[in-house]
């Protein structure tokens, strides 16, 4: 979806021929459509505008995004990049892929988030063997959104069809979210001491980890999207299929009170490898499980599949996207704070002394 391609893709598309009779062949014809792909992404151009902030520089067409950068002091970039694995085979069958669109973004505004950083334009990549323009154009308008709301950029990208190369019913979405932040204000958990409260955010479900055992599950017991659950007081669909929750406001109010010594976006690897990830070296992160109400939705998965109840740790969020630490003293308080900036949360852990990881309790 490199935006500088749609250009380049509507000129070829004028020179491109269909099979001649002497049998020749053709680009098309071969398994790549470029003008099915180009039309899809005419179509949500204006909403690709739309996020545009008063700091990209042109417009779609160029062969890169241009991004001005102004209003910090010492500013450091902030990047990360991911996908949403194979919770696109789900969004694809139940017809939301909107949503695995948005996914991509969220996930990489918390990763940029947790470091103190804000948002200022994203970069995205999908790919397939074939390209199905509805589903590209659903996939777009998600990011599109989920750039609209969190304030960043949907500066560029880049649209693949390769045959040979992804089965015919695999598809890859990915984005690239770049942020900044002042160096002073970086947060990278060096601050954490023996002490301080561990914090759990909710999340709305499994976000975007842990698909590829959940359709083993799924496979095992015979489940499909649309069967109800009453636990889940609605589909599978509904449960799963939820957009990966933002917690850039909650971040964010959060370092302005001076109190974030930590935070931990909890995607693959669960709680145990995620919150390691910002302990210093002789800290311990001790974990009270019970602090917080499990979703059914993991209930439901871990009977369905028979899964241990580490497994479900190492694989799932299991309730808590997003883990931070504050001193002991201030985490009610912090803990309100979240609250009011969209993000419930819990007292769910503290940090001690000790070798260097996670201990669920």
């Amino acid at each position: 979806m490199r935006w500088s391609r749609w250009l380049i893709g509507r000129r070829s598309l004028r020179c491109r021929v269909a099979v001649m009779s002497d049998g020749s062949l053709t680009y098309r014809t071969s398994g790549v459509d470029r003008g099915a792909v180009a039309a899809a992404l005419d179509a949500v151009q204006e909403r690709i505008r739309g996020t545009f902030t008063t700091h990209v520089l042109g417009d779609i067409g160029h062969f890169a995004g241009l991004f001005r950068l102004s209003g910090f002091r010492d500013p450091v970039l902030v990047s990360s990049i991911d996908g949403v694995g194979t919770k696109v085979v789900l969004a694809r069958q139940a017809g939301r892929m909107d949503v695995v669109g948005r996914d991509a973004i969220t996930h990489g505004v918390n990763d940029v988030a947790v470091l103190g950083a804000v948002p200022l334009f994203a970069l995205d990549y999908v790919a397939a063997s074939q390209l199905d323009p509805a589903d590209l154009a659903a996939v777009v308008s998600g990011m599109a959104a989920a750039c609209r709301e969190e304030g960043a950029a949907l500066l560029g990208g880049e649209t693949s069809q390769m045959p040979g190369v992804y089965t015919d019913a695999g598809l890859d979405v990915v984005a690239c979210v770049i942020g900044a932040a002042e160096r002073a204000a970086l947060c990278d958990g060096s601050t954490i001491r023996p002490g301080d409260a561990v914090i759990g955010l909710a999340s709305n479900g499994l976000h975007t980890n842990g698909y590829t055992l959940v359709r083993a599950v799924m496979r095992r017991c015979g489940w499909t999207l649309p069967a109800v659950f009453p636990d889940l007081g609605g589909t599978l669909a509904d449960a799963l299929l939820r957009p990966h929750r933002s917690y850039r406001r909650a971040l964010q109010a959060l370092a302005g009170t001076g109190w974030l010594r930590g935070a931990a976006h909890i995607t693959g690897g669960g709680l145990p490898g995620n919150l390691v990830r910002i302990l210093p070296p002789a800290r311990r992160a001790r974990v009270d499980t019970t602090a917080w109400p499990v979703p059914p939705i993991f209930t439901i998965l871990a009977r369905g599949g028979r899964i241990a109840r580490d497994e479900m740790f190492a694989t799932f969020n299991m309730g808590v996207g997003l883990a931070v630490v504050v001193p002991r003293d201030r985490a009610g308080l912090a803990v309100d704070i979240c609250g009011a900036n969209g993000a419930d949360g819990w007292i769910i852990g503290e940090i001690a002394p000790g070798e260097r990881g996670v201990e669920l309790l």
